[in-house]
């Protein structure tokens, strides 16, 4: 049954979280989510406090009430003191401030004069010290959609939480490599006015955090969801796996809570998992302001005026106007544009090889390798840019027609050695010749069964459209 959004008097916001390349946010340690045995392990209880309300956070106080034991473990590699909380947190780091405020432009956002870094009390064992290090960097942003504006109150730059290996009935495993890493925290107002515009928004600003070159990779990005109706009660939903899912999962969020409504139940305001199968189930109850005190740690950032308008003048171009520049200028799909704005040969391969069409380069980067993935099942990371680099070269040389690209790329990956006498074109004339042959032999059959005992015949040494272009005039 379809949805009437607005009669329902839904609401929905959406916060996004992206993690950010180099250093973790308050000490040295490089963010590379080490996937090297442990060589570090402890334990902790965890106890929650006050905050600046002077009471205790509801949702701090339901996971403190599980006593469960928090067992770490992590690679020194990545990992310091910092992170075991047996040392003070170092200052805040300065190029994961200065990302954030340049995405805080990008989304028209005001910049804050000073940084004040907060604890937010958190003790589901995710942080060590039993608080999340955050602080407040922009405010009052938007963005324009196609539903309309759609406002972004804040935009606040924090450090990620543990990794959880394992829920025990008394203990929870974590891993800390990723505790620290720098990260974005977007938050927009509930101005969302369906579940497909929620994944609208979400796409538009998971490219503005693309555009500025964030940490890239599964898990980097998340978004959490924020929805109601009249009547129902505000439910946060974390852990989508991508944004395909936003939608489906915002449809039966609604109509769990309509039929709550329908039954007089009593909804209570509380944080959801997203599932797999786009279901929801409950996970903590909704936490509030009491959590929230200031780090006494760390510094206050002063945020200068003339550094905001340095920043703004150096400001990426956005990855939407990028696309919409190769899509123009390279005669491309909107797709292949979307590929190959983040590849790093592509348009010096087409300075280099300028007797080959820009179109038929960007196919050979982006759509060959997806068809070997799929029609042979192997391994396309192992083609190289050199092997691009080669196969083009043969075919801007006149050496081979375009049809030999696939195969030739199929042999640099099974690393098998090249005869290009397998693959030399056969001249215009050699073709009319075995067309003519082939029509009196064969007779009355239709062009696409000539075309396909050509094609089988000389696969890879003839060009396709030549081909349908001469049967087209002996067939007349």
């Amino acid at each position: 049954m379809e949805l009437d959004y607005q009669k329902l008097g839904f609401k929905c916001g959406l916060e996004i979280h992206q993690q950010l390349e180099g250093k973790k946010l308050f000490c040295n340690c490089l963010t590379l989510n080490s996937d090297q045995e442990p060589d570090v392990k402890f334990e902790r209880r965890l106890r929650a406090v006050a905050g600046e309300t002077g009471q205790i956070d509801i949702a701090a106080r339901h996971e403190m009430e599980k006593g469960k034991k928090f067992i770490y473990e992590c690679d020194s590699a990545d990992t310091c003191m910092v992170e075991y909380d047996e040392e003070p947190p170092h200052e805040l780091n300065k190029h994961a401030l200065e990302t954030t405020l340049k995405v805080s432009l990008l989304l028209n956002a005001k910049i804050v004069d000073e940084i004040q870094v907060m604890r937010k009390t958190v003790v589901d064992g995710s942080n060590v010290a039993g608080f999340q290090r955050t602080a407040l960097v922009a405010q009052d942003g938007f963005i324009e959609t196609s539903l309309g504006k759609v406002k972004i109150p804040t935009i606040c730059l924090e450090e990620e939480a543990a990794q959880k290996l394992e829920d025990g009935k008394d203990f929870v495993k974590y891993r800390l490599d990723r505790l620290g890493i720098p990260l974005i925290e977007i938050a927009t107002s509930s101005d969302i006015k369906n579940n497909e515009h929620a994944r609208e928004v979400a796409s538009y600003i998971g490219m503005v955090l693309r555009s500025v070159g964030v940490k890239r990779g599964l898990g980097t990005i998340r978004q959490d969801v924020n929805v109601s109706i009249k009547k129902g009660a505000r439910t946060e939903i974390k852990g989508f796996q991508d944004l395909r899912s936003i939608p489906k999962v915002i449809s039966y969020e609604i109509h769990r809570q309509s039929n709550a409504i329908k039954q007089n139940k009593k909804l209570k305001q509380e944080v959801r998992k997203a599932e797999p199968d786009f279901t929801t189930s409950f996970l903590r109850p909704m936490p509030g302001a009491d959590r929230l005190y200031p780090e006494t740690d760390v510094l206050t950032v002063r945020i200068e005026k003339d550094y905001i308008e340095k920043l703004r003048k150096q400001l990426p171009k956005l990855l939407k106007h990028k696309e919409e520049e190769f899509e123009k200028k390279y005669k491309i799909t909107k797709e292949l544009a979307r590929e190959l704005i983040h590849n790093t040969i592509f348009e010096s391969l087409i300075k280099k090889y300028n007797k080959i069409e820009p179109q038929l380069i960007a196919h050979t980067l982006v759509n060959i390798p997806k068809e070997i993935k799929t029609r042979f099942k192997h391994d396309i990371s192992k083609l190289k840019h050199e092997d691009f680099e080669e196969v083009l070269d043969y075919l801007n040389k006149g050496k081979i027609t375009k049809e030999a690209l696939i195969d030739l790329l199929l042999k640099k990956i099974k690393n098998e050695k090249i005869k290009l006498e397998e693959f030399a074109a056969i001249s215009e004339k050699a073709i009319e010749k075995e067309i003519k042959e082939l029509i009196n032999k064969k007779k009355g059959l239709n062009i696409g069964a000539y075309m396909g005992i050509l094609m089988g015949k000389y696969r890879g040494k003839i060009d396709g459209k030549k081909v349908m272009e001469l049967l087209r005039k002996y067939l007349k």
